[in-house]
C-alpha cells in the first residue's frame, strides 16, 4: 500500500481524504494557496506544501507546482478530489509517465468520458438512450442560435469540461443564448481553462438521477446503488438522497447495470459517477454525462452502503481487485446530504464572503432517531474567500426510512450556527419541512417552482410559534431575574417580574412565566394553559435547547440592540420581550420608511468588476445589463431596475467592490 499520498485539492474534500489516508496508515500531504496558508487541511496534513497565489490559476490548476511538490516530498501518489484537475486527463497522463501513482481513473477513460461531447457519442454508439443535443463545439454566437433553433428551445448550454454547476446556462429564446453563450465561454475557461461550449435539449420536469460506480484494474466493475439529485439551484446541486424516491428495483437495475456497461467500454478502474436525467412520469432515462471523479455528494452512498470510497480508490489505484461484489451491496436506509454554502437565501443566493466570528455545526453521531455527519475544511475564525466555492459543509444524516433521515437533518439544521457571513441553513431547513419535497415529487426546477419570488423565509408554524415564544419568555426572565440579584440573593424589592408581552414579528403574545431554579419554566401564553419548559441554556450561549411539553427543540438565539432575533428553520423573527405597558406604547410607533434606491445600481454583493457595459450619459432601459460582477467564479449580470440616464458611474472594469456599494447613479 501507498506509504504517503499527496492530496491536489483543499477544503472539505482535502479534509475527508485525510481522514481515510489516516484509518488506513498512509501520510498525507497538502498542496496550499496563499488563501489556504493556515486552512484546517494544512493542520491537519502530516505536510504542507505552498504552491502560490489564491487564484486557482496561480496554484491548483498548476500541473507543474503539484509535480514538483510530490518530488519534494517523496509522495508515491496523487487524490485529485473533484475539480481543479481532477478529470485532466493530459494531467493524468503525464503523472503516468513520470512514475506517479494517480488516484483516479485512466486517462483515457478521463478522456473518452469526462468529456460531455465525446462521452455522449461514446454512449450513442454503445446504444444508450441521450438527450437530444448538438454533439459538436460551437464557436460563436451565430452558431450558437442556429443550432438553439434547431434543436427547439428551451435549450441548456453547456461547458464541455463543466462541473459543479458551473458553466451551464438554460436560454428560452434568442436573446438568451446571446447572453449566455459568452457567459459560459468565460466561467468555463475561468473555471477549467477550457472554453468549449456544446449544446443539448432541456428536459423538461426532469430528475437528476445518478448511478455510482466502482472499478479496479483487473476488468471488475460494479455500481453502488442512487443518489437522487434533483434539488438544484443554478443549475448547481443543493439537497442529496440515497436512494432516490423515484425508483423502483426494476429500474435501479437497469440503469446501474447501464452505467456498468458504460464504465468496462473505457476499463474504468476508479470511483466514478454516470448521471441521468429521468422522467418522474414513466421513469424514463438518458444520460447525461459521466463524471470521472469521486463526486461531491458521495457521502449518502457511503451512509446506504457502508463502503469507504476514497479507501477504495486507493486501492484500485494501489492494483489491488476489488473484493467487493455486486450481490454484496445493499441499501440500508436513507441518507440526506445538504450542501451549506456561503450565501444569502434572503437576496437570491448571492455569495458570501467574510470571517467565520462563529461555526457550532451539529455533533457528529446519533440524533433523534438516525445519525449525523459532518464534512467540512473550515473552522471558526477561517475566512470564506472570494476565490473559490462557495460550499462551507456538508451535513449529512442517515435514518432507518426518507422520513425520518429527513427529520433528522432538520433537527440537525436547528443545530447549526453561523456567524460573520450568511448561509442557506434557513432556506436548506425550510425545504426539509416542505410539503412537495416531503412527498418526494420533485424535478430539477423544484426550487423555481416552490420558490419563484425567491427566499423570503417562511411563516412559523403554531409549533415554532409557541417555542419561539417561550424560548423568548425564558431568556428574558432569565436576564431579569440575574439583573435583579444581590449577592446570589433575590432583593426583597426586586422580586421577578411574571407577566410580559413577547412581540414576534408583529404579533402581541401576553405571557406569564414562573420560573424554577433548574432551567425549569411554566409559560402560559395567551392566556392559555401553562407550558412546560426544560432547558439547560445560559447567557453566552447562541442556542436555546430543550424540551417543551416533553418534545426536544432548538431554536437559534441573537442578542440585538432592541430584543432578540430567534431562528427556527427557515423561520427568522426578531423577539421583544416587554411590560405590558411598553408593548402598548411600541404598538403607535411609526414604520420608517424605506430609503429609495431606485436610480442606484448597488452591487448586490462582494466582488470584482468583470465589465461595464454602459457609459456617461447613457439612456438605460429598464432590465438593460449594466455591468457583470464575478464571485466565487460565477458571473452575476447585474441590470438596472428602471429606466434612466446615467448620471455617474463610480467603478471600472478590474475594480473590487463590497456588498451595497454604489456601482452606477441614474439622474
Amino acid at each position: 500500500m501507498f506509504s504517503k499520498i499527496l492530496i491536489a485539492n483543499r477544503g472539505e474534500i482535502a479534509v475527508r481524504v485525510i481522514k481515510t489516508c489516516r484509518r488506513m496508515g498512509i501520510k498525507t500531504v497538502v498542496v496550499y494557496s496563499d488563501a489556504d496558508a493556515g486552512s484546517m487541511a494544512v493542520e491537519m496534513a502530516d505536510e504542507a506544501v505552498h504552491i502560490g497565489g489564491s487564484p486557482a490559476a496561480q496554484s491548483y490548476l498548476v500541473a507543474d507546482k503539484i509535480i514538483d511538490a510530490v518530488r519534494q516530498t517523496g509522495a508515491e501518489a496523487i487524490h485529485p478530489g473533484f475539480g481543479f484537475l481532477s478529470e485532466n486527463a493530459a494531467f493524468a497522463k503525464r503523472l503516468e509517465e513520470e512514475g506517479i501513482g494517480w488516484i483516479g481513473p485512466n486517462a483515457f477513460a478521463i478522456d473518452s468520458m469526462g468529456d460531455k461531447i465525446s462521452s455522449k457519442k461514446l454512449a450513442a454508439e454503445a446504444g444508450v438512450s441521450t438527450v437530444p443535443g448538438h454533439m459538436g463545439l460551437i464557436e460563436d454566437i451565430r452558431e450558437a442560435i442556429k443550432i438553439s433553433r434547431q434543436i427547439g428551445y428551451p435549450v441548456m448550454i453547456k461547458a464541455s469540461a463543466g462541473g459543479g454547476g458551473k458553466g451551464i446556462r438554460v436560454a428560452a429564446n434568442d436573446k438568451e443564448v446571446e447572453e449566455g453563450f459568452p457567459a459560459v465561454k468565460a466561467e468555463a475557461k475561468a473555471s477549467f481553462g477550457d472554453d468549449r461550449v456544446f449544446i443539448e435539449k432541456f428536459i423538461l420536469e426532469p430528475r437528476h438521477i445518478e448511478i455510482q460506480v466502482l472499478g479496479d484494474k483487473h476488468g471488475n466493475c460494479l455500481w453502488l446503488n442512487e443518489r437522487e439529485c434533483s434539488i438544484q439551484r443554478r443549475n448547481q446541486k443543493v439537497i442529496e438522497e440515497a436512494p432516490s424516491p423515484l425508483l423502483d428495483p426494476e429500474t435501479r437495475k437497469k440503469m446501474g447495470e447501464q452505467a456498468v456497461a458504460l464504465a468496462k467500454a473505457v476499463n474504468y478502474d476508479s470511483a466514478g459517477t454516470v448521471e441521468f436525467v429521468a422522467s418522474g412520469k414513466d421513469k424514463g432515462f438518458y444520460f447525461l454525462e459521466m463524471n470521472t471523479r469521486l463526486q461531491v455528494e458521495h457521502p449518502v452512498t457511503e451512509m446506504i452502503t457502508g463502503v469507504d470510497l476514497v479507501e477504495q480508490m486507493i486501492r484500485s489505484a494501489y492494483g489491488e481487485k476489488l473484493k467487493l461484489k455486486q450481490s454484496d451491496i445493499k441499501i440500508n436506509g436513507w441518507a440526506v446530504e445538504s450542501r451549506v454554502y456561503a450565501e444569502d437565501p434572503y437576496r437570491n443566493f448571492l455569495p458570501s464572503i467574510g470571517r467565520l466570528k462563529r461555526f457550532h455545526p451539529p455533533a457528529e453521531g446519533k440524533l433523534g432517531k438516525g445519525e449525523v455527519r459532518m464534512d467540512s475544511g473550515v473552522r471558526e475564525g477561517d475566512e470564506i474567500s472570494i476565490f473559490y466555492d462557495p460550499m462551507i459543509a456538508k451535513l449529512v444524516t442517515w435514518g432507518k426510512d426518507r422520513d425520518t433521515a429527513l427529520d433528522v437533518h432538520g433537527e440537525a439544521l436547528d443545530r447549526f450556527h453561523i456567524e460573520g457571513i450568511q448561509d442557506n441553513i434557513p432556506f436548506i431547513a425550510a425545504v426539509m419541512d416542505e410539503k412537495r419535497f416531503r412527498s418526494g415529487d420533485i424535478t430539477t426546477a423544484y426550487i423555481k417552482d416552490q420558490f419563484p419570488e425567491g427566499f423570503q423565509g417562511v411563516a412559523p408554524t403554531k409549533e415554532q410559534e409557541l417555542q419561539l415564544i417561550s424560548a423568548a419568555a425564558y431568556v428574558h426572565a432569565f436576564f431579569s431575574r440575574r439583573a435583579g440579584q444581590v449577592s446570589g440573593k433575590i432583593a426583597a424589592a426586586a422580586k421577578p417580574r411574571r407577566d410580559w408581552v413577547v412581540i414576534l414579528g408583529d404579533a402581541h403574545h401576553p405571557v406569564t412565566i414562573d420560573l424554577g431554579g433548574n432551567g425549569d419554566a411554566q409559560i402560559a401564553v395567551n392566556g392559555a394553559k401553562a407550558h412546560s419548559l426544560v432547558t439547560s441554556w445560559q447567557p453566552g450561549q447562541h442556542l436555546v435547547e430543550g424540551v417543551l411539553d416533553g418534545k426536544p427543540f432548538a431554536v437559534k438565539f441573537a442578542d440585538r440592540t432592541e430584543g432578540y432575533l430567534f431562528r427556527s428553520r427557515g423561520v427568522a423573527l426578531r423577539a421583544l420581550v416587554c411590560t405590558p405597558m411598553v408593548a402598548d406604547l411600541h404598538a403607535r410607533l411609526p414604520e420608517k420608511p424605506k430609503a429609495d434606491t431606485s436610480k442606484l445600481v448597488i452591487s448586490p454583493m462582494p466582488g470584482l468588476v468583470v465589465s461595464m457595459d454602459v457609459a456617461l450619459g447613457q439612456d438605460v432601459q429598464e432590465g438593460e445589463a449594466v455591468c457583470i460582477v464575478e464571485a466565487m467564479k460565477m458571473q452575476n449580470i447585474i441590470r438596472a431596475a428602471a429606466n434612466g440616464k446615467v448620471k455617474a458611474i463610480n467603478v471600472k472594469a478590474g475594480d473590487s467592490v463590497a456588498a451595497d456599494e454604489i456601482m452606477v447613479e441614474f439622474a
